[in-house]
């Protein structure tokens, strides 16, 4: 089988889900690769020599100070696409003419999915934005959310509009209210899995935005050793500040604290929500601002028992979040996952038969 394979190049949990999913494909088919941004370099070098990898222009987003700024993002894309268009219409027709896929992957990527509706191929989604509008929420998750949701809803809804399939990577398990959706646990890097989690007696602490200059004074008083990675970029090596301890960012060092972290605080995104879920550390989550996915995911971290959401980092909301860590910690004792074969198993059936409806 010829997979054609689209990655959404802004925000890393994509292309990190994606170089797993990749991986297992290529044992038994032929895939090309379409990436934009940062994902192309991150998969460019993590994946089987055997995948061709195709570098096209994509939409980004702007961030400053833990928030999305809307007018920078438009002007961003808008220069982007002077310069990206030409290169992703080369790609189109190379495509078409040499390798003539059979069915198409998109995870949240629009190029992709425009040329399987071109070329009338089967689409299959594989991410976890799709839950936004595919499935039915409380009224505590989506709760003053009003027409912020209401846009994001539009916007997922035609992003990859009509697919074969949607695989809703997900933690959290709202009814599914329309057909042709499944969800699954997180996709899950190896690294992750040969984690094994060990008690310990420290916040791994993952901030970019230097917006909250009280961040500092808060984790001092929190009573933890806190392992900062993302507020000091260019560090060489660890600086220990009292009970803060700087890092310079390390997979293999990141992935080590936070296996064996007493408890996380970063931002509501998926990817370091899922692995901490599955390795069983409370969280502290503080989602973007104008980011509602990453609102709801926070809400649904708390709803489930599994940490605490805040608008922002706050002593106060430390405190509570510290205080509360072994009821987190009975909550998470009883989550469940088979490494990633629940979602690769199904992807497999899905394009078989999405194949097969051709």
């Amino acid at each position: 089988m010829r997979i054609l394979y689209g990655v959404v190049g802004e925000g890393m949990g994509h292309a990190m889900r994606s170089r797993v999913v990749l991986d297992e494909l290529t044992k038994r088919h032929q895939v090309q690769v379409v990436v934009s941004g940062r994902a192309y370099d991150y998969l460019k070098t993590r994946v089987s020599e055997r995948l061709a990898v195709e570098k096209i222009w994509g939409y980004s987003i702007v961030y400053e100070d833990n928030q999305v700024k809307n007018f920078k993002t438009l002007l961003a894309n808008v220069k982007g696409a002077l310069r990206g268009w030409p290169r992703n219409v080369r790609a189109y027709f190379d495509l078409a003419e040499k390798f003539q896929p059979d069915v198409v992957i998109s995870d949240f990527e629009s190029w992709s999915y425009l040329f399987a509706k071109n070329h009338r191929l089967p689409v299959i989604s594989v991410d976890n934005m799709q839950i936004i509008d595919r499935c039915r929420h409380a009224r505590e998750i989506l709760a003053g959310l009003g027409a912020e949701l209401r846009l994001t809803k539009a916007i997922v809804r035609t992003k990859v509009a009509g697919a074969f399939h949607y695989f809703i990577t997900t933690f959290f398990y709202p009814p599914v209210r329309k057909a042709k959706t499944s969800l699954h646990p997180p996709i899950l890097r190896p690294e992750i899995l040969a984690a094994r989690p060990e008690p310990g007696g420290h916040l791994l602490v993952y901030q970019t935005s230097t917006s909250n200059r009280a961040l500092p004074e808060i984790l001092q008083r929190s009573g933890l050793e806190c392992r900062v990675y993302g507020l000091r970029r260019d560090l060489p090596a660890d600086v220990r500040e009292g009970r803060v301890l700087y890092r310079p960012f390390s997979e293999r060092g990141f992935i080590d604290d936070l296996r064996t972290a007493r408890g996380v605080v970063a931002s509501g995104g998926f990817t370091l929500m899922g692995e901490a879920v599955y390795l069983r550390r409370p969280m502290l989550a503080i989602p973007v601002r104008k980011q509602l996915e990453q609102v709801i995911n926070a809400r649904y971290l708390e709803a489930n028992g599994y940490g605490l959401a805040a608008d922002a980092i706050s002593g106060e909301r430390l405190g509570a979040f510290i205080e509360r860590l072994p009821d987190f910690e009975r909550r998470l004792a009883d989550y469940r996952q088979d490494g990633n074969r629940d979602l690769l198993e199904a992807l497999e059936r899905g394009l078989a038969a999405a194949v097969t409806s051709r």
